[in-house]
C-alpha cells in the first residue's frame, strides 16, 4: 500500500526538501489518525491542536505532533495500548513504526513517540532525502482536560473519508490563548495559529478558557475572572515581552517560501493590532 503514500505525496506543490518531508510527516499523521479511527479511539478522545487547524481547517503551515484530550478525565486511558493496536493498521502502508517505551499511565498527560526507518527507503522523492533518518511524530493525550469544551465531528478524507470526534474552533481557539499565555516557553507555530484565528473572528469559548487558566499555569492559584479585558491585558503583556526574531525562526521552517515573506511583519504593532478582533468573539458559551 505504499503506492497510496506515494501518490499522496505527488500532489503537494513541493518547492524544497523540507517542505517534502514535511508533506511526508503530514501524511503520516493522517494515516495515524485513520488507524485511531478503525480502533475506537475517538469514541474516548477529541482531536486539537495545531495539526487539527492543517488537516481539518486548511491552516497553511505544517504541523509535527498529534494532539488530543479524553472528552472526561479518565485516570485510566492507557495511550501505549492503543498506539500498539494502530501500528497494526499504518504498518500495512509501508511504514515500520515503532513506540517508546510505555510511561506510567498516572501521568496526567501522556506522551509518545512513534518513530520509523522504512518508509523513506521504499519511496521515490522529489527531492535528495537522507533515507536514512527516521520519520518521528509525537502523540499526546491530556486525560484530564479542563471542563466546558465543545465537541463537533469532522471529516478526514485521506487515505478513505472517515470522521474524527473534535474540539469545536471556539474551543480550540481557547485552548491556544492558554498556550500563548501558560507555555513555559514561546512557539512561533502558536503566534502563527493567533493570526489565523483572528483573520477568521473566532469566537473563544471562555468557559473552557477559564477553567484552563484556573487548572494550569501562573493563575491556577488565584482562579481570576476572566473576561475581554483580562485577556486582551495579558496578551498584551506577552506581546511586549517576546523575542520576535526568535519566534520568527521557530515557525519559518513549516511555512512555504511565500508563507515565509510574511514573517517580515510579525513583532509588537502588528500583533497588537489584532487583539481588537477579539471583543468580536470572546463569548461565554455556557
Amino acid at each position: 500500500m505504499k503506492d497510496i503514500v506515494e501518490r499522496r505525496l505527488e500532489t503537494y506543490n513541493l518547492k524544497t526538501k523540507e517542505d517534502e518531508i514535511n508533506a511526508l510527516k503530514e501524511i503520516t499523521q493522517e494515516i495515524l489518525l485513520y488507524s485511531f479511527y478503525k480502533i475506537g479511539m475517538f469514541e474516548k478522545v477529541c482531536f486539537l491542536g495545531g495539526t487539527n487547524l492543517r488537516i481539518i481547517h486548511g491552516l497553511q503551515r505544517f504541523s509535527e505532533d498529534l494532539e488530543f484530550a479524553t472528552t472526561k478525565k479518565d485516570t485510566t486511558f492507557d495511550l501505549h495500548s492503543f498506539l500498539n493496536e494502530a501500528l497494526v493498521h499504518i504498518n500495512a502502508y509501508g511504514y515500520e513504526l515503532s513506540v517508546d517505551k510505555k510511561p506510567p499511565i498516572a501521568k496526567t498527560v501522556q506522551g509518545l513517540f512513534l518513530k520509523d526507518n522504512s518508509i523513506k527507503k521504499i519511496l521515490t522523492f522529489k527531492f535528495l532525502q537522507d533515507k536514512r533518518a527516521k520519520i518521528k511524530i509525537k502523540v499526546e493525550v491530556d486525560t484530564n482536560p479542563p471542563e466546558g469544551a465543545d465537541n463537533t465531528i469532522e471529516y478526514v478524507d485521506f487515505p478513505f473519508d472517515f470522521p474524527v470526534s473534535s474540539h469545536d474552533l471556539p474551543t480550540l481557539m481557547a485552548g491556544k490563548i492558554h498556550a500563548l499565555l501558560c507555555r513555559p516557553y514561546c512557539k512561533g507555530r502558536d503566534w502563527f495559529d493567533f493570526l489565523w484565528y483572528m483573520s477568521r473572528k473566532v469566537a473563544v469559548n471562555m468557559t473552557f478558557l477559564e477553567n484552563a487558566l484556573h487548572q494550569t499555569g501562573p493563575w491556577s492559584k488565584g482562579k481570576p475572572k476572566v473576561d475581554l479585558t483580562f485577556v486582551s491585558t495579558e496578551l498584551k503583556n506577552k506581546i511586549d515581552s517576546i523575542d520576535w526574531k526568535d519566534i520568527r525562526a521557530d515557525v519559518r521552517r513549516f511555512l512555504s517560501a511565500d508563507g515565509a515573506k510574511s514573517l517580515e511583519s510579525w513583532g509588537v504593532p502588528l500583533f497588537t493590532s489584532k487583539l481588537p478582533i477579539l471583543s468580536h468573539g470572546l463569548t461565554d458559551k455556557h
